[in-house]
């Protein structure tokens, strides 16, 4: 019979996550630390790596590493992915979680400067990093990658395009990289809708709040601490026959 009281435990794991330092990152950071897992946390700016870091540290005890890193840069990618490996030797749970959608008022004005970061940031990088670290779970004890794609994927709007197209890349390889390096790694992706993080303060929150009332079933926006349940579903044991999976976590957002 499973022991359910260590169906998410991550105790003697390392996980890397991308874009760590705030938003759902930083969420899925403090929950992989507090179920027993050290940490890299990653993103462009290292000062925010190291506040949370000291979190970590603080708080549940584990390791934590902070590593700056734009995941749109492939040799940036190649140095984290290195840094990691060798500060603790091994990489058990990887989250792509970096990403950026800049607005744009028309597809005429998208530039192919901003077209291009925008497929580097949300697609490039984790292909390369995935690639990277997949290949060397493959070869060890075998791990789990979480890809962490858009609802935009499935919905795209106007004003998201070519973010839209990068995060449907993301769910493809998903799929494609759970086949690559099968049977030893499963790789996952999360779908999420919006949630309510640094990014929404941007938002019409007005219109978004009566938007919501009528095409999201719960009728909210997500907290970004709702992320938690997928990402260590996926992180842990409970996911062993689960791979090549795109989990929609959008409050039922039509």
């Amino acid at each position: 019979m499973v022991d359910i009281r260590q169906l998410f435990d991550l105790s003697g794991k390392v996980a890397l996550v991308t874009g760590g330092s705030r938003g759902l990152g930083r969420e899925m950071v403090l929950a992989f630390a507090h179920a027993g897992a050290d940490v890299v946390i990653s993103s462009r700016k290292l000062e925010s790596c190291e506040e949370l870091a000291a979190v970590v540290e603080k708080e549940t005890g584990q390791r934590a590493l902070p590593v700056a890193c734009h995941v749109g840069e492939w040799g940036q990618v190649e140095q984290l992915a290195e840094k990691a490996y060798d500060h603790f030797g091994k990489v058990d749970v990887l989250v792509n979680n970096a990403g950026m959608s800049p607005i744009y008022d028309h597809v005429a004005d998208v530039t192919e400067a901003l077209y291009d970061k925008v497929l580097d940031v949300n697609l490039k990088g984790p292909f390369r990093l995935t690639s990277i670290v997949g290949t060397r779970m493959a070869e060890g004890d075998g791990g789990s990658i979480i890809m962490v794609s858009s609802n935009g994927a499935m919905r795209p709007r106007s004003n998201i395009i070519p973010y839209a197209a990068a995060k449907a890349g993301l769910n493809a390889m998903t799929v494609g990289f759970a086949h690559a390096f099968a049977p030893k790694v499963r790789v996952n992706c999360i779908m999420p809708g919006p949630f309510l993080t640094d990014i929404s303060k941007a938002w019409d929150l007005e219109a978004f709040e009566k938007r919501a009332k009528e095409t999201i079933f719960l009728q909210r926006g997500g907290q970004p601490e709702e992320i938690v349940g997928a990402a260590l579903y996926f992180a842990s044991s409970a996911s062993t026959y689960t791979t090549g999976t795109v989990l929609p976590v959008t409050g039922g957002d039509m």
